[in-house]
């Protein structure tokens, strides 16, 4: 029998009755539930899966091979900025270096190295986030002097455990321009036991004082091929089966960024029953399926509007919103025009299948100039859908106009058809009644004058050199401005003497420019004779007359005694043409009926306009 305050030998639970029937107040006792079993938090992929080592990170092997020969031979920079889009692992290999620094190997004896061990007790509390002389800011919410001077305060102290203290300020570009002036000087001249590494979106915000104390490291958007070959091995290990769809679509929408991809397969991780597939994430994100839009692009390409609607109507119903569907209507027309301008990228890995197969095909049918009106239609598309009260039937709208187009051809075809006199299949059947009337040759070989574009005004040098600007030559119009002097113009022969800074083929280029335009064989001279003054300088010459004649006014003598410091800046002759000159000569207007009584008095417009 034990005792009254001895242990009961027996089990606590045999012992004591289960009580039975109601309790002290009617209701059933209630019975004591089990404790709860505490799991580990589930860890984002973005943290479970951030490189600890310099070899984990991927697509930034320019500045991992720069600071690993940086360690190697101990010259490593006391202050690093590193620029790049955010998930690009900016903070992560602010951490790495971090470690690095103050690695001492398994054994506790070793000294900075590029790969930390990784075991050591720096190298845990730093991945831990738990070493005091880490210092992590985020100077996008301490953005004032005060926090940059508790750093340089702390700075001062050496570090309490490990080798080398480390401040790492994220976004340092949102710091106050005094907070930057308070860390110049330290930044400058930074005791030895102490390492800055800065992290930011926008370069171009930080003083350029503070980027020349700094080694500065871009790290580059990831490529797609490179995300989706690391997707996939993360995928891997996690025991999920993902099509390679999917992964191109996580790859895609990610947009450079590492942490921004882990995201969007940790979402779709979440949401999937079994296989991802690549239909679930093109749902879930809102996206058009890739094989879509190509199929898209061929309908409103081949002007079949019922295609197309249909197309857009599957999207729709998948949940794809009209507006993206457009952008990436806009962006595969992009990779289609780099294809037909880089042939080589057929070949290249970095490309989805899609893209290499069945974009090429595209690149080999569609033209430059096509492909340049379908996208300037779909940029403008793409604002009024943003602006439009029906989102949806604005897009389709732009899918209708791009399919009425698709037929149509390119102004550069219209010129080169009217020129040739056939513009395009056998012509239209004209009036012929009375008058002016337009009548088609009946073979089809020839139109009338009026189909027919007439060619270049060339009666004078200065029609040449406007021609020659009309036709876009840049280069060749500004020597003719103000390289050449004209000795003789006979068309088709023109006899120029050119200075020293004139290129040698400009006579071979004009004259083969003249003659494609004309028809007609253009000889172009080069002489020792004097000439005329440039172009150029009868310009100058004309507009220093005009001045001077303008400033002999009266009007404008009083205006400019009225206004001491006022000058004449410019002088604007309405009947000069765009190079200065007086226009050439109109023919004589033919003999009209006096409309004005001879008493009337006389008005004189005088077409002269004057800037002070």
């Amino acid at each position: 029998m034990s005792g009254l305050f001895q242990d009961d030998p027996t089990d606590e639970a045999d012992s004591v009755p289960a009580p039975e029937g109601p309790g002290l107040f009617g209701d059933a006792l209630p019975v004591a539930l089990p404790e709860p079993v505490h799991t580990t938090p589930y860890r984002v992929l973005a943290r479970k899966y951030r490189p600890a080592t310099f070899d984990d990170l991927i697509g930034q092997e320019t500045m991992v091979r720069t600071l690993r020969n940086a360690f190697a031979v101990g010259r490593v920079a006391h202050a690093f900025m590193l620029t790049g889009v955010r998930g690009v692992g900016k903070t992560t290999t602010a951490r790495i270096i971090a470690r690095a620094l103050n690695c001492v190997g398994p054994d506790g004896t070793g000294g900075p190295t590029a790969d930390p061990c990784g075991v050591c007790g720096n190298c845990v509390a730093i991945l831990a986030e738990r070493e005091p002389d880490v210092f992590e800011m985020d100077a996008a919410s301490r953005t004032g002097v005060d926090d940059v001077r508790e750093i340089i305060e702390v700075s001062r102290s050496r570090p309490m455990k490990i080798r080398t203290k480390v401040f790492i300020i994220d976004e340092v570009h949102m710091l106050s321009k005094a907070a930057f002036n308070a860390l110049l000087k330290t930044l400058e001249e930074p005791p030895p036991h102490v390492k800055f590494v800065f992290a930011t979106t926008e370069l171009r915000k930080v003083p350029i004082t503070v980027l020349s104390r700094c080694q500065s490291f871009a790290l580059r958007r990831v490529r797609i091929s490179e995300l989706q070959q690391h997707f996939g091995r993360i995928a891997q290990k996690e025991q999920v089966t993902i099509e390679t769809a999917a992964l191109e679509q996580i790859a895609r929408a990610a947009d450079g960024s590492v942490r921004d991809g882990l995201s969007i397969l940790d979402q779709a991780m979440a949401r999937a029953e079994g296989t991802i597939t690549g239909a679930q994430v093109a749902d879930m994100l809102g996206l058009s399926d890739r094989v879509m839009v190509f199929d898209l692009l061929d309908a409103v390409m081949a002007g079949i509007p019922r295609q197309a609607l249909q197309i857009s109507d599957r999207a729709y119903e998948r949940g794809a919103d009209h507006g993206t569907l457009l952008q990436d209507l806009l962006e595969l027309l992009h990779m289609v025009t780099r294809l037909k301008s880089i042939p080589g990228l057929r070949h290249s890995q970095d490309l989805p299948e899609a893209e290499r197969t069945r974009g090429a095909e595209l690149a080999d049918r569609l033209s430059v100039p096509v492909i340049a009106r379908a996208w300037q239609m779909l940029l403008k598309g793409v604002g009024e859908v943003e602006t439009a009260p029906d989102r949806r039937a604005a897009a389709e709208m732009v899918l209708i106009r791009l399919c009425h187009v698709a037929d149509m051809p390119t102004p550069g075809d219209l010129i080169r058809r009217l020129t040739s006199g056939n513009p395009g299949g056998a012509p239209p059947s004209l009036p012929s009644g009375g008058g002016g009337g337009v009548r088609a040759v009946a073979n089809g070989a020839a139109v009338a004058a009026a189909a027919a574009e007439p060619g270049p005004r060339l009666g004078t040098f200065r029609d040449v050199v406007a021609f020659v600007g009309e036709r876009k030559e840049a280069m060749l119009h500004a020597h003719l401005l103000h390289s050449v002097h004209l000795v003789r113009f006979a068309p088709p022969v023109i006899e120029l003497r050119p200075e020293t800074d004139a290129p040698r083929d400009l006579a071979s280029r004009l004259a083969a420019l003249l003659s494609e335009a004309t028809g007609s064989r253009w000889t172009i001279a080069m002489s020792a004779a004097a000439g005329e003054a440039t172009i150029a300088e009868q310009g100058n010459a004309a507009d220093s007359a005009r001045k001077t004649a303008a400033a002999d006014h009266p009007l404008v003598r009083a205006i400019l005694a009225a206004f001491p410091g006022a000058r004449i800046d410019t002088v604007h002759d309405k009947t000069t043409d765009a190079y200065g000159l007086p226009a050439a000569a109109l023919p004589p207007a033919p003999d009209m009926p006096e409309f004005a009584p001879p008493d009337a008095e006389y008005f004189d417009e005088d077409p002269m306009e004057i800037d002070l």
